[in-house]
């Protein structure tokens, strides 16, 4: 498949998926007579892979890491289970970090809100 085909079922753009291919992301991929690049089927799962890891905050390296293993089929389990624990520990620092900057936020909204209802008030 073009790029236009694979752009529009993964809803990645051009750009992210030339330099996904760049970093050794999405290496299948042929050249056309034309040089355009042809896509094969196993790509648009290949972006929602990277899609998925990335979102869970792996870096293009550990994403890299983890399709070559799966392309070699050599899984190391191990490490797979202790890069999914050091991801599991940074969402759950992020989440503390994001839970007290949203008491912050709301003590400081209760304390503009009395301050504006003072002001009505005299």
């Amino acid at each position: 498949m073009r790029i236009a085909e694979l752009e529009q079922r993964t809803g990645v753009s051009r750009h992210t998926l030339r330099y996904y291919e760049k970093q050794g992301l999405l290496r299948e991929v042929d050249r056309r007579g034309n040089n355009y690049r042809d896509y094969p089927e196993p790509a648009v799962e290949r972006v929602a892979m990277v899609r998925q890891l990335k979102g869970l905050g792996f870096s293009l390296r550990e994403i890299r890491e983890v399709l070559d293993a799966l392309r070699d089929d050599r899984i190391d389990c191990a490490r797979g289970a202790a890069l999914m624990a050091e991801k599991r520990e940074a969402v759950e620092l992020r989440m503390a970090e994001l839970s007290e900057v949203r008491d912050l936020l709301a003590r400081e909204q209760r304390k503009l809100e009395e301050s504006a209802a003072r002001s009505r008030g005299t």
